[in-house]
């Protein structure tokens, strides 16, 4: 009797596994993968506003400015500017055919001769670029900016350095 009972227990536990089998479902998922390579970011060029010779007078707000695509604007009667200026310009490598989000905060200039003196330079970015391909030439852009000058600023020459970040 205990052999016929140890039968009909293994014999259910058998039919137990059958019937869940019969019950149970299965479904598939897709699975992506989208490696990309690291990104290189090099500096190419430091900007340069050139010379700026303030006017006499009391007067504020005049806004020298170089945008990231070059034009040079120096056109308030207060300030006149001279010498050769130059865009920020930075090389980013990475994977082909990739967006790279572009972050460049403003930058505080400090006066060398006195450094309790500063300006803000309003930075000009691209918001992303696009990388053409995957090779080592990777893709150039540049930053520009702004900076407003009065009667008080101080002379000397102002120096900062940029916070420029890449990223996917």
């Amino acid at each position: 009797m205990r052999l016929l009972s140890l039968v009909l227990v293994q014999l259910g536990a058998v039919a137990l596994a059958i019937g869940g089998q019969l019950n149970a479902a299965s479904l598939t998922a897709s699975v992506k993968a989208s490696p990309v390579k690291p990104l290189i970011l090099t500096k190419v060029q430091d900007l340069d506003f050139g010379s700026v010779t303030l006017g006499p007078g009391v007067w504020s707000n005049a806004t020298v400015s170089l945008s990231q695509g070059g034009s040079f604007s120096c056109t308030n009667a207060n300030v006149v500017c001279t010498g050769a200026t130059t865009v920020a310009r930075y090389n980013v490598q990475g994977s082909s055919q990739q967006t790279v989000y572009v972050s460049a905060p403003n930058v505080t200039l400090v006066n060398q001769n006195d450094p309790t003196q500063t300006l803000t330079m309003i930075t000009d970015a691209p918001a992303s670029v696009v990388i053409p391909n995957s090779g080592a030439k990777g893709v150039n852009f540049s930053i520009g900016g702004s900076v407003k000058l009065a009667s008080t600023t101080v002379a000397g020459t102002y120096v900062g350095t940029f916070n420029v970040t890449v990223d996917y």
